[in-house]
C-alpha cells in the first residue's frame, strides 16, 4: 500500500469511529516531506466531516501582564526571568469590554481573557466576572478565561458570570514537564481542567510543540488530552522569548509543525483544533495549510507578541475558500470590513502583515 493510500485509510478509520492509535500517530510525525500534501488531504477529510469549511476565529486579551510567580521556561511573563514583556496590573472592566468589542468586530466567535498568575486572586476574579457579565449582556460572543489554577468555588463564580470555556494547557508530557516548570506539577494542570469541566465550562487544553521534547513526549501529550476528552485544543509552536531559559531554542520547521497538527487531528477528530501561538513565525508562507487539519485560529496576536491582523487572516480564509463561523451562523470572510479594527497594544514583536 502506498503512503498516500495509508493516509486515506487512516482518515477512513478515524471517520469510522476509531481515532488514531499511537503507532499511527507516530507514523504521521515521521511522514516524509513528499507525502505532506497527501497527509494534509487526509487530515482535511476528517476536519471537513466535522467542521465543513468553517473557521472559528478567537481573540486573546492579556488582562494582566507579567509578574507571574511561576517559572515556566518558555514564558516572558515570569517574574523570575529578565524578559521584555513588562508588568501591568489587571485591566479595568471597561478595557476588557472594549477588547471584546474589537473581537466581535473581527468576527471572532470567542474572546478569551488571560491573566499571568498562578491562580486568580479575588480582585482579579471580580474584574473578570464583571467584564463577563457586561460582555454577555452587550454582544453575542462566547467567552473563555485562562486564569491559572482553579478551585471549585472560583470555577463556579466564572460559570455564574457567563464564562463558557476555561483554558489551561498541559504544555507537554508529564515526563518532560519538570524540565519546563518546577513551581507546580503537571498533575495540578490536569486537576484544574477537571475542575473547570465539573463546574460546567468547556475544557480548552493544549500544548506547545518545540520545547525540546522528544517524539514520545508529543505523543504522550496528544493521548493525555484524549484521556481528558477536551473540547478545544490550542496547539502552539515555541516562539523563543529573549531572557527566558528557552530563549535560544531554534524554531521547529514548518513541515514538522503541519505534521504535528495532522497528528492531533487524527487523535482528536471532533475537537476544536486551533493553530495558536507561533503560527506566523513558524509556518510563514505555509500558514494557510494549517487550516486543513485545524478548524480555528487566533487573530490580533497573542499575549506578549503581535501576530497576523484580522485583515490578513480574513484574506487568507477567503482566498482558500473557507468561511467564518460565528455564534449565530456562518459568514463570508471580509478583509475590507475588518481592516479598520484597531490593533491591541502588545509588547514585543511588530505585527506580521
Amino acid at each position: 500500500m502506498s503512503l498516500q493510500s495509508t493516509w486515506s485509510a487512516l482518515a477512513a478509520q478515524v471517520l469510522a469511529g476509531e481515532p488514531a492509535r499511537r503507532d499511527q500517530a507516530q507514523a504521521v510525525l515521521r511522514a516524509p516531506e513528499d507525502e505532506l500534501l497527501a497527509l494534509l488531504d487526509a487530515a482535511f477529510t476528517v476536519r471537513r466531516h466535522h467542521f465543513g469549511r468553517r473557521v472559528l476565529i478567537h481573540v486573546l486579551e492579556n488582562a494582566k501582564l507579567g509578574a507571574c510567580p511561576e517559572d515556566c521556561g518558555f514564558c516572558s511573563q515570569s517574574s523570575r526571568y529578565e524578559s521584555p514583556s513588562g508588568e501591568a496590573p489587571i485591566k479595568s472592566v471597561d478595557e476588557l469590554v472594549a477588547g471584546a468589542r474589537r473581537a466581535a468586530a473581527s468576527r471572532a466567535k470567542r474572546y478569551c481573557m488571560v491573566t499571568a498568575t498562578r491562580g486568580p486572586s479575588q480582585r482579579d476574579l471580580d474584574v473578570v466576572c464583571e467584564a463577563a457579565r457586561r460582555i454577555k449582556a452587550e454582544m453575542n460572543i462566547q467567552l473563555c478565561a485562562s486564569l491559572g489554577l482553579l478551585t471549585e468555588a472560583k470555577a463556579k463564580r466564572l460559570v455564574e458570570a457567563g464564562v463558557d470555556r476555561f483554558n489551561h494547557n498541559l504544555e507537554t508530557s508529564e515526563r518532560y514537564y519538570g524540565q519546563i516548570c518546577t513551581t507546580h506539577e503537571w498533575r495540578d494542570r490536569v486537576e484544574t481542567v477537571k475542575i473547570a469541566r465539573a463546574a460546567g465550562m468547556e475544557a480548552c487544553c493544549g500544548g506547545i510543540v518545540g520545547l525540546g521534547e522528544n517524539e514520545d513526549d508529543l505523543l504522550d501529550l496528544a493521548f493525555s488530552l484524549r484521556d481528558l476528552d477536551v473540547d478545544s485544543m490550542p496547539i502552539n509552536f515555541l516562539d523563543p522569548r529573549p531572557g527566558t531559559p528557552l530563549g535560544d531554542r531554534p524554531r521547529i520547521e514548518p513541515g514538522y509543525a503541519l505534521r504535528a497538527l495532522c497528528m492531533f487531528r487524527f487523535v482528536h477528530p471532533r475537537a476544536d483544533l486551533r493553530v495558536a501561538g507561533g503560527r506566523e513565525v513558524t509556518l510563514r508562507s505555509m500558514q494557510v495549510m494549517a487550516l486543513y487539519p485545524a478548524n480555528s485560529l487566533f487573530t490580533q496576536g497573542y499575549l506578549t507578541t503581535s501576530g497576523a491582523t484580522p485583515y490578513a487572516d480574513h484574506q487568507m480564509i477567503r482566498d482558500a475558500g473557507f468561511e467564518i463561523e460565528l455564534v449565530d451562523g456562518v459568514v463570508e470572510a471580509d478583509p475590507d470590513a475588518v481592516a479598520v479594527v484597531p490593533a491591541p497594544r502588545r509588547p514585543g514583536l511588530p505585527v506580521v502583515a
